[in-house]
């Protein structure tokens, strides 16, 4: 097989390595007037593929095949948490992922649910005392 789909390849990490640093993953201190310093913290996902084959030159004479491919590739970067420095005190804030199935929004409307149904009864509980 020719050598120009392992090129491509390399090549093309070569671009993903330009975009992805330390600095995507860690980002760049924030510093507020009032002195405290926010740092970024994310993930990166990354997907590559590639494929390719050479093709039976017509051509007698040629010394190499003709060959097709490409390669494809996609960078995520995606919030994970923030550093908050002040004062010396260093505390990690996580950021909540938005609920992606039903069942996750229900388990996160189940707090609220017993709230309001625990008010009610206390509601009725006084104006049966009263």
């Amino acid at each position: 097989m020719s050598k120009t789909l392992p090129n491509m390849m390399e090549s093309t990490i070569a671009k993903i390595r330009e975009m992805v640093d330390a600095n995507t993953v860690i980002g760049n201190p924030i510093t507020t007037p009032d002195g405290v310093t926010i740092i970024p913290v994310s993930k990166i996902s990354i997907g590559l593929g590639g494929g390719g084959s050479d093709f039976v030159s017509k051509n007698v004479n040629k010394q190499e095949n003709p060959f097709g491919g490409g390669v494809g590739a996609g960078v995520k970067v995606t919030p994970v948490a923030f550093l908050v420095v002040k004062e010396g005190n260093v505390r990690m804030l996580p950021v909540a992922a938005p609920a992606n199935t039903t069942a996750d929004r229900v388990v996160e409307m189940v707090p609220d649910v017993l709230d309001k149904i625990a008010a009610f009864i206390d509601s009725r509980t006084e104006k049966k005392g009263e």
